[in-house]
């Protein structure tokens, strides 16, 4: 008999170890919000298909990174050697980014830009969101470098918010990650408020001249011409700048194809799903749930409507200055945050609301390719005087 009883102790003491380490028994309700949130995320890829790409792999790493354990497993993304924590080391220490750029330039095509240079300005005008969320974080009383890593938030460009906030603000990089990539995939839902509400019906229905056709040459020299003028004034942004041209000379140069295929393919399908899965994962509850996040989405929020606002009031008051069919319509302003090519896709669905036959999807690819390089100098420059 006492051996029996001892039996059965020795099984009910497995049991409540069992227990112990069910997620139930560690189960708060900040996993339970952030697991809500994800399923949220993984809905408006499905249903509605708001960057798809993006929010499946982010929203299927808030899951994983909210399922309660037990601490001292190695299983979670802030536990040193788990599976999770390696994987996240790219985007800790900055390697994702670098790659996702490389990726973006070998499929993206410059010409829109090129053929009408004066597109860049629109996309430099869009940055201005960046440092005004800036001035406002660090109003709020987050350090410089805590703000300059919020403030990037406002580019639109989730792999620029993980470089800059690894750098500066490592302690909030989930919260600026998450935030940043939320805010690109809600370009659809964001923008279109904002277009209406700065421009008249005159506006909306300017038609700009046809793109003029650009030379192999020209695209060729272009990504050379690129990294030689924005990293002599600001080296700080090579990784990102460097890669961006890189790819695009892989892509332009016409013998490289198979470099520039696999850097547009199947290298930044993999890096864009670590890079997801992780910063997901980062928003593991009991390091995320505080009121410094809640406060960077509404500074996110803030720093992008404000990007955008200024694109299309910058170019409102660029045509005060051209002429005919030089001018510029303002629905294409708000493609100068660097959401390629979501914000681009949205002056074209906008502005054939009020005219059907004006399409302005390759007018609006200029400003929004220049707010990719925008945004990547805008890092360099807070990097310059914040690292």
């Amino acid at each position: 008999m006492a051996s029996e009883a001892s039996f059965l102790q020795f099984i009910m003491a497995q049991m409540g170890q069992f227990l112990n380490y069910t997620a139930f028994a560690n189960v708060t309700w900040g996993h339970l919000i952030m697991i809500c949130v994800g399923l949220i995320f993984i809905y408006l890829a499905i249903a509605k298909e708001f960057e798809p790409m993006l929010l499946i792999p982010i929203g299927f790493g808030m899951i994983i990174g909210n399922i309660p354990f037990y601490p001292g497993l190695k299983i979670g993304i802030y536990e040193q050697g788990s599976v999770l924590n390696i994987l996240y080391h790219g985007v800790q220490n900055g390697w994702y980014p670098p790659l996702i750029f490389l990726g973006i330039g070998a499929m993206t095509d410059f010409s829109a830009l090129i053929s009408n240079p004066k597109l860049m300005l629109v996309g430099a005008a869009a940055q201005f969101g960046i440092f005004f969320a800036y001035a406002v974080a660090l109003l709020l009383g987050f350090s410089p470098a805590e703000a300059g890593a919020i403030g990037i938030i406002g580019g639109a460009d989730g792999p620029t918010a993980i470089f800059i906030s690894s750098k500066l603000a490592p302690d909030l990089m989930g919260a600026i990650a998450v935030s940043a990539y939320s805010y690109m995939a809600l370009v659809p839902v964001i923008q279109p408020p904002i277009m209406r509400a700065l421009t008249t019906k005159k506006e909306r229905v300017i038609r700009m001249r046809p793109p003029r056709a650009v030379t192999k040459t020209e695209k060729v020299i272009f990504p050379i011409v690129g990294i030689l003028l924005t990293t002599f004034i600001v080296p700080t942004g090579l990784p990102l700048l460097g890669m961006l041209f890189f790819g695009n000379l892989l892509k332009e140069s016409g013998v490289t194809k198979r470099l520039a295929n696999t850097a547009s393919g199947p290298m930044i399908d993999v890096v864009t799903i670590l890079i997801g899965l992780t910063v997901g994962a980062s928003t593991q509850a009991t390091s995320f749930l505080t009121p410094k996040s809640i406060l960077i989405f509404v500074l996110g929020a803030l720093s992008f409507v404000i990007a955008t606002t200024c694109g299309v009031l910058f170019v409102k008051f660029f045509n005060l200055f051209l002429k005919g069919d030089n001018k510029i319509n303002p629905l294409i302003g708000n493609a100068g945050v660097s959401a390629v090519p979501d914000s681009a896709r949205v002056s074209q669905v906008v502005g054939l609301e009020y005219d059907k036959t004006n399409y302005l999807l390759m007018h609006a690819m200029g400003p929004n390719v220049a707010g990719v390089i925008g945004s990547a100098v805008a890092a360099g420059i807070l990097l310059s005087f914040l690292y």
